[in-house]
């Protein structure tokens, strides 16, 4: 299986960012890690291994990125809306240069994306906020009241539309809907998942919205590794 180890200076986020990719040929799909997690997390949990069949087979290729949590959503240190500007910082990284790279290495103008956990949350915001670029998004165990848990209460117009559950039951622009009517989501959740209630309410909007979906319930806790090897084969393998 092709491997490439990939650096570039990030002028998103000033400084150097990170990533692995993994196939030659195929569908590309994009990877955020979990909270704090690293780009090589994916790797190192063994869900490469997982998909390695569809992967030698060049029918997918997996990117799998590095996380700014720390310096965001997860930063205590700084003012809330200082973490919401490091966040808005990762979006356009995302956009100017993560997919780029995507195009250019596989030749898909689009891609999917995935994560578990709070990498689910970030497959879906980004997903949501570009369906332009994003065509299929996969969360497994994800939550997505994220400004609410992580912000002490701060809201503005930044937490707005990094918070899917709030934003999404507003989505009335007729361009943007159309795009994510033309994708597809997926949401795979443990029925005793502590964040199921709030995929149960996304899948509800999405269902408002027409935006095609699928709720994935599966039976037990569900947040952790060995669900998410059983989850990745079953949407990606």
């Amino acid at each position: 299986m092709r491997r490439d180890y990939v650096k570039w200076y990030s002028p998103s986020l000033h400084r150097d960012m990170e990533l692995l990719a993994f196939g030659e040929r195929g569908f590309p799909v994009v990877v955020f890690p979990t909270s704090g997690g690293r780009f090589w997390e994916y790797e190192d949990r063994g869900m490469v291994g997982a998909l390695a069949p569809k992967i030698e087979r060049g029918e997918l290729q997996v990117i799998c990125l590095d996380s700014v949590d720390r310096e965001s959503w997860y930063n205590e240190g700084a003012h809330p809306a200082d973490r919401l500007h490091r966040q808005n910082a990762f979006d356009a990284y995302l956009v100017n240069e993560a997919a780029p790279f995507v195009r250019d290495r596989t030749s898909w103008p689009q891609m999917g994306a995935t994560g578990c956990s709070f990498g689910g949350y970030h497959a879906i915001n980004f997903a949501l906020r570009h369906p332009d670029l994003v065509t299929y998004a996969v969360s497994m165990s994800g939550g997505f009241d994220i400004p609410k848990r992580f912000l002490n209460g701060y809201y503005d117009e930044n937490a707005y539309f990094h918070s899917p559950l709030d934003y999404l039951p507003n989505l009335n622009d007729g361009q943007l809907l159309d795009q994510c009517r033309r994708n597809y989501f997926v949401l795979a959740v443990g029925n005793h998942d502590p964040l199921f209630d709030q995929n149960v309410k996304l899948a509800h909007w999405f269902g408002v919205k027409q935006i095609p979906h699928t709720l994935d319930v599966w039976e037990g806790f569900g947040h952790d590794w060995p669900w998410w090897h059983q989850m990745a084969v079953k949407f990606f393998g």
